[in-house]
């Protein structure tokens, strides 16, 4: 299943190596690794619920993406950082928010799902997703650490991942060390003043919400993806939003339908062709008093994402032109 492509280029799985960053740790770029009063990084210059797009700008010639979402008619976007894992470094965040600058789109949230082997299905999925998996763990919180410290140099707010198939058992092994390792990320964020937050898929929103109160940092969040919860088959996203609205911190726009192969996810599909109720997401959202952006994700490549892109723009744009007239 192709993942992680959008309006830029296609992102391999990458390495955690030696970087002008040094380790994240050392905090070159960051706040203290404690655990500070948080403050979150107030995101200027972005309406509410306002529409965005997710993109992955490829690694020195960030500027070909970023002026897509522009070309689209947008003004912000969800920064997918993979391709950029082991190298990040100043000049390149240099290089990226001069692109930013020049093109006036603001970036909502940095993310990053590697290093290492990733299959997106139900079978190698939770040997291969996340911060679950013993074997890549370390290399991801690093990852993770240093797009935080990345972030941080160009003003984002948000750090997002993938956390993994987090067991439903509280007492499986896998649990409590996953658990730890988020707090490692949140805390690390923390300092950078930015959320951290945890993109629903895997993982039902129950354990998400048991796992959001055991990790116990304030700045840790939800990243809502509305198809990824029918995608993997753990939950209807209206439903979703009352077990872990409070915790969203952003959205992803996407839909897609129910898993019938046992062994492989649902097939993401145009938005408003699949099972995602977008009103009354939006309007629960909305009921919540969510303030974030709702980002586009597509998971096509070439001509035809760009097509299928304004086309959900002008889905959702009628969505919540509903929603902003509702008054609830």
């Amino acid at each position: 299943m192709r993942r992680r492509d959008f309006l830029g280029a296609a992102i391999g799985a990458a390495v955690v190596n030696s970087c002008a960053f040094g380790s994240a740790s050392a905090g070159i770029l960051s706040g203290p690794i404690g655990a500070p009063s948080y403050t979150t990084t107030k995101q200027t210059g972005v309406a509410s619920m306002a529409i965005g797009v997710m993109i992955a700008p490829s690694y020195g010639n960030p500027e070909i993406a970023i002026a897509r979402v522009k070309e689209l008619g947008m003004s912000n976007c969800f920064l997918s950082l993979d391709g950029y894992i082991g190298k990040f470094s100043p000049s390149a965040a240099d290089q990226l928010s001069a692109a930013l600058q020049k093109h006036g789109v603001i970036p909502t949230s940095a993310e990053v799902v590697g290093p290492g082997r990733l299959v997106w299905d139900f079978w190698d999925g939770p040997e291969t997703i996340g911060l679950v998996p013993p074997a890549t763990r370390a290399a991801r919180i690093e990852a993770l650490k240093q797009t935080s410290d990345f972030a941080k140099h160009l003003g984002i707010p948000r750090v997002q991942t993938h956390c993994g198939f987090l067991p439903e058992n509280p007492r499986d092994p896998f649990y409590q060390p996953s658990v730890r390792a988020i707090r490692e990320v949140a805390i690390h964020c923390a300092g950078n003043g930015q959320d951290f937050l945890m993109e629903t898929g895997q993982e039902t929103p129950t354990t998400m919400a048991r796992a959001i109160m055991d990790v116990n940092q304030p700045n840790l969040g939800v990243g809502l993806d509305t198809a990824n919860l029918i995608l993997y088959g753990k939950a209807d996203p209206v439903d979703a939003v009352d077990m872990i609205g409070p915790h969203i911190r952003s959205v992803h726009a996407k839909d897609g339908m129910w898993p019938t192969d046992p062994m492989k996810l649902g097939k993401e599909v145009l938005i408003g062709t699949g099972r995602v109720d977008f009103l009354q997401v939006f309007l629960k959202l909305k009921k919540l008093g969510y303030q974030g952006a709702i980002t586009i994700e597509r998971e096509t490549s070439g001509p035809q994402q760009m097509a299928d892109v304004k086309h959900e723009k002008l889905y959702l744009e009628r969505v919540l032109s509903k929603v902003r007239s509702n008054p609830t």
